[in-house]
C-alpha cells in the first residue's frame, strides 16, 4: 500500500483530510499516549483492521518533532518482531501514522492467563526482542524508551510472535553518540543518569531489566518512599542505577537458573563497554542453547506481578516531572563520570526487601520528555 503523500521538508504538499476519512474509518479510541491518540482504524477497501496514531501539530513542537521521528524510524525498519507501518498522511493540523494492529495481549496479562509458566517462556519472549533490537542496532538504531508496555503479541494464537512497538524516541546513533536524556525512569542505563554520551547499550540494559522482572515479578531497582514524592523517589532510583544496586534476592531467584542469572548480569552491566550486545546476547545459553528451566515458576512470579504492576497503581500512574528537572546535570564533575547526587555519601544498602505496590510504579510510569527526538546524533 502506498504512503500517504508527506514531505518532511520545508515545502510540503499536505493532504487533505477526506484523504484519510476516505480511506479509513477512525474507530475505537484505545488510549492517549503522551504526543498522540492510539485509534483502531478500519481500511474501507478491504476492512482490514490497524492501528491509527493521530498526533496534533496545535500540542506544540515536541509533538510534532515526535510525529516526524517516529515516521523517519519507522520507514527505514522492517523485520516481523517490529510493528510495520502500513501508511501515513499529514494534513496542515495533524500527522495520521497508520500501522499493523497488535490484536494480542500485552506481556503481563499472557503470564497472568497461563496454567504453566517457566524460563523457557521468558527466554522466548527476551530471544524475540533481542533479534528485533540486533536488527535495529545493526541499522544504527537506538529505541531508547524498551520496556514491558512496549511488548506487545501480534495477535491471540498459542504461538503468537511478541512485537515491538513505540519509536517516537527512536534514534539513529551516529559517531558522536547521543547526548540527551531520555526514557523510562525505571529502565535508564547508569550512562544515562549520569548524563554521559550513550548510544545502542542502553537497549540492552533495558531488555535486562525487561528480563529481570518477568523472572521474578520483581523491578531490579525500586525506592522505598511514597510514590507521590517523584523527585526524592526519582533520585534515590538513580542512584541505585548508577551502582547496579540490584541483587538475586530470595526467595524469588532461589529457582532461577544460573544461566539466567548470567544474562541479567551481563545485560545490566554498569560500564557499557562491557556490556553483552544484543547480537551477541541472542548466542548466549539461555537463549539459543537447552539453559533455561522447565521449572514451573508461575505462582512465585504471578503473585509479585499483581503486588507490583497492578495495573491501577502502574498504568494508570501520572508523572509529569521533566527529565531535565530529574536528571539535574552534577556540578564540577567530570562529564565522562557517573555521578550520584550529593546526598548519596552514603552507599545504597544491597538488601533489597521485596518491593510494595506503593513504591514500585516500574511498570508503567511514563517515558520522560527529550528535548528533541529527532533522528539525527
Amino acid at each position: 500500500m502506498p504512503f500517504g503523500c508527506v514531505t518532511l521538508g520545508d515545502k510540503k504538499d499536505y493532504n487533505h483530510p477526506t484523504e484519510v476519512s476516505d480511506r479509513y474509518d477512525l474507530g475505537q479510541l484505545i488510549k492517549t499516549e503522551e504526543f498522540c491518540e492510539v485509534f483502531r482504524a478500519k481500511e474501507k477497501s478491504s476492512g482490514k483492521l490497524y492501528t491509527c496514531k493521530r498526533f496534533l501539530k496545535r500540542d506544540g513542537r515536541k509533538v510534532r518533532k515526535a510525529a516526524k521521528n517516529e515516521i523517519n524510524i519507522l520507514k527505514m525498519v522492517k523485520h516481523h518482531n517490529i510493528l510495520q507501518l502500513v501508511d501515513v498522511f499529514e494534513t496542515r493540523k495533524e500527522y495520521f501514522i497508520f500501522m499493523e494492529l497488535a490484536s494480542g495481549r500485552e506481556v503481563f496479562d499472557w503470564i497472568l492467563d497461563q496454567g504453566y509458566y517457566s524460563e523457557r517462556d521468558t527466554s522466548n519472549v527476551i530471544r524475540q526482542v533481542l533479534e528485533a533490537v540486533a536488527y535495529l542496532h545493526s541499522l544504527c538504531i537506538v529505541h531508547r524508551n524498551l520496556k514491558l508496555e512496549n511488548l506487545l503479541y501480534f495477535n491471540r494464537m498459542k504461538n503468537s510472535k511478541i512485537v515491538i512497538s513505540d519509536f517516537h524516541l527512536a534514534k539513529v546513533e551516529t559517531s558522536s553518540l547521543i547526548k540527551e536524556p531520555c526514557g523510562t525512569p525505571e529502565y535508564l542505563a547508569p550512562e544515562v543518569v549520569a548524563r554521559q554520551r550513550y548510544g545502542r547499550p542502553v537497549d540492552c540494559w533495558a531488555i535486562g531489566v525487561i528480563m529481570y522482572i518477568l523472572l521474578s515479578g520483581n523491578p531490579p531497582f525500586y525506592d522505598e518512599l511514597e510514590e507521590e514524592d517523584y523527585e526524592s523517589h526519582d533520585k534515590n532510583l538513580f542512584r541505585k542505577i548508577l551502582h547496579g544496586d540490584y541483587e538475586f534476592d530470595s526467595p524469588y531467584w532461589d529457582d532461577i537458573s544460573p544461566a539466567a542469572k548470567d544474562l541479567v548480569t551481563r545485560l545490566m552491566e554498569v560500564e557499557q563497554d562491557q556490556r553483552v550486545t544484543a547480537a551477541d546476547a541472542i548466542s548466549h545459553e539461555w537463549i539459543s542453547g537447552n539453559a533455561a528451566s522447565d521449572k514451573n515458576i508461575k505462582d512465585g512470579v504471578c503473585a509479585q506481578i499483581e503486588k507490583n504492576f497492578a495495573k491501577a497503581k502502574w498504568k494508570k500512574a501520572v508523572r509529569v516531572t521533566t527529565m531535565m528537572k530529574r536528571l539535574r546535570a552534577p556540578e564540577q564533575t567530570d562529564p565522562g563520570t557517573p555521578s550520584p547526587s550529593k546526598d548519596s555519601d552514603k552507599t545504597p544498602s544491597m538488601a533489597t526487601p521485596a518491593p510494595s505496590p506503593a513504591n514500585t510504579p516500574a511498570g508503567g510510569a511514563p517515558s520522560l520528555l527529550c528535548p528533541s527526538p529527532d533522528t539525527t546524533g
